[in-house]
């Protein structure tokens, strides 16, 4: 039912935007700016505007083992850092000129401009530089709606064509992710090797896995987690395929770095809410979703990324629970990630439900490859269980399949 409502209020919501809005696009463009090492801020002279779309890319050009990296130098002295969260000297941006909190930007990142500002770079420094040369920074700005230059039209469309792909499969494959040397993978733990993966529909860039091997201690306690969440009528669902390690503070600041939305929990005020944002031209990337159990209670959280006035009909999304389980002193969160990719009849009472791309690795890497482009990860292994799903139904009869590794991610 929340499904079907949501379905209707987006359509009724889009063909009315659709009829009212001016298509006019303004053209992307690229600028590029030089960056100093320093506690100061570079104005890159780019105003930001709602809907404003930034793929952000950096090099350092020192030369010598004291160079800058974008990344940051796990080496270098700390100090009190302007974001703690990344290393020292990694390539941080302001969205206002008197913003407090930066965001990582490192070698590469993508932003979604939500309100209008300003763009500043800065290196992660409390004190003096502690590298030598300084960073090239080119940003691709993609004009959003919030300038008036590009119409919400060119959104819906998009809209469409996505919820299109994932309806008829025709959903852009991408291998590297699932083809990085698995067999050659110092962390797949005990069992055997997995079987080769399918294709994934999600878009990944190869992770930077460790290849140090897991603390046995942590071994042990991620093989006593539960595979597999289920629904209130106890049917086993969607897989156990990524763990959090860090404070609940830690995942929630991690989480927000990397563009990743808190779910609404009332299906009526989603509706609301979303008709309200859409007439004021802002974007509604908080859809309500399911609730499932782990440990015998819902999820603590949802977290869901997606297209402007897409969110309906395709997602990236994810349920997290906390476990009773520490390492380091430190929680550790059990999640469990799927991408929606359109609409199928959900096979336990016949009505309209989310379809997922039955490639579940996809999303699982894509939330551990959004984690590492906001640098919040400290470290990132693979897991393998001894008991691991390779193919198996979600609860309402989709079905999927997986290498059955579970990605393993220490919060910085």
């Amino acid at each position: 039912m929340k499904t079907f409502l949501l379905l209707g209020a987006w359509l009724t919501l889009n063909s009315v935007l659709w009829a009212q809005t001016p298509q006019t696009i303004a053209a992307p463009f690229d600028k590029t700016v030089e960056v100093a090492p320093s506690t100061s801020w570079t104005d890159s002279g780019i105003d930001l505007h709602p809907g404003d779309s930034l793929e952000i890319s950096a090099t350092g050009t020192g030369t010598g083992e004291g160079a800058c990296d974008p990344q940051g130098l796990a080496n270098a002295g700390a100090g009190k850092l302007p974001l703690a969260s990344a290393l020292t000297g990694a390539l941080i941006a302001k969205l206002q000129e008197k913003a407090e909190t930066p965001v990582f930007v490192g070698a590469a990142r993508h932003l979604r401009i939500t309100e209008a500002g300003r763009l500043y770079f800065g290196a992660n420094l409390g004190a003096a530089p502690a590298c030598t040369g300084k960073y090239s920074v080119t940003v691709h700005v993609v004009p959003g709606a919030g300038n008036e230059a590009v119409s919400i039209k060119s959104k819906l469309a998009s809209a469409a064509q996505i919820w299109m792909s994932g309806q008829l499969g025709g959903a852009k494959t991408e291998t590297a992710s699932q083809n990085q040397s698995m067999a050659s993978d110092a962390n797949l733990g005990s069992g055997a090797a997995p079987s080769s993966a399918p294709a994934a529909s999600t878009v990944v860039k190869p992770l930077a896995v460790s290849r140090a091997p897991l603390n046995d201690a942590l071994k042990n306690d991620l093989q006593s987690l539960p595979r597999r969440v289920n629904d209130e009528f106890k049917n086993l669902g969607d897989m156990v395929n990524f763990v959090l390690i860090g404070s609940e503070k830690q995942v929630q600041d991690a989480l927000t770095s990397a563009n990743w939305h808190v779910a609404d929990t009332s299906t009526p005020g989603a509706v609301t809410k979303a008709i309200l944002m859409a007439t004021q031209k802002q974007d509604y990337l908080q859809m309500p979703m399911s609730q499932l159990y782990l440990f015998g209670r819902v999820q603590d959280f949802g977290y869901e990324q997606a297209e402007p006035y897409a969110m309906v009909a395709s997602r990236h999304h994810f349920r997290i629970w906390k476990s009773t389980l520490t390492y380091n002193g430190q929680p550790v969160w059990a999640g469990a990630g799927t991408h929606d990719i359109g609409f199928e009849k959900d096979q336990r009472n016949g009505k309209v439900t989310h379809k997922i791309d039955p490639n579940v690795d996809g999303e699982r890497d894509h939330i551990g490859e959004s984690l590492q482009q906001a640098g919040a990860v400290k470290t990132m292994n693979y897991f393998l269980p001894s008991d691991a799903v390779q193919d198996a139904r979600n609860a309402t009869g989709g079905g999927y399949q997986s290498d059955g590794r579970v990605l393993v991610i220490v919060l910085q």
